[in-house]
């Protein structure tokens, strides 16, 4: 009889000890939110002219967190004859704030393609963002990896991906 009150006390148990495994099992997270934050702002603080006054603008909105009104103000101003195209990257960044990766990886594709140089390491890194937050983890895997085993501005942060994108296996 003894037996049968013990086995009834672990069974009212039961419950507790799933729930506090399953507390104790580390989440994989959302790598896409885990991972992504905005490039710095170099340009907001520019002093305005007839020529940056729009990018100025819209960055103004960026580094306010307002990434839609700043999407909108960079896309008109990259519109313009001679506008700078590091605008591009900014662009891209906030479109991946908004949710749109494949906008995002097109923006990044702009400014590699331009004769801008300097900005190799940033758009590697939300290249990496863009396949993490369109679900090509397979693809961003390789590519943090890669990445990791580098020197890169970005090499810490892609170690991290890794990690986290091979827990998520």
């Amino acid at each position: 009889m003894a037996r049968a009150g013990t086995f009834a006390a672990l069974m009212r148990k039961l419950p507790f000890l799933f729930l506090l495994l399953l507390a104790c099992r580390q989440p994989a997270g959302d790598p896409c939110k885990d991972f992504f934050t905005p490039y710095r702002d170099l340009v907001s603080g520019r002093e305005r002219t007839n020529i940056n006054g729009a990018y100025v603008d819209a960055m103004v909105l960026y580094s306010q967190g307002d990434f839609a009104g700043a999407a909108d103000g960079l896309r008109a101003y990259l519109r313009k004859p001679g506008a700078d195209r590091t605008a591009h990257l900014y662009l891209a960044v906030s479109q991946l704030a908004m949710g749109k990766p494949y906008d995002a990886e097109l923006s990044i594709d702009h400014l590699e393609t331009s004769n801008v140089s300097g900005y190799k390491d940033p758009c590697e890194w939300y290249t990496l963002l863009c396949w993490v937050c369109s679900g090509q983890h397979d693809r961003a895997l390789a590519g943090a990896r890669a990445m990791a085993q580098q020197r890169h501005t970005y090499q810490r942060e892609a170690q991290a991906l890794v990690e986290q994108l091979e827990r998520a296996r």
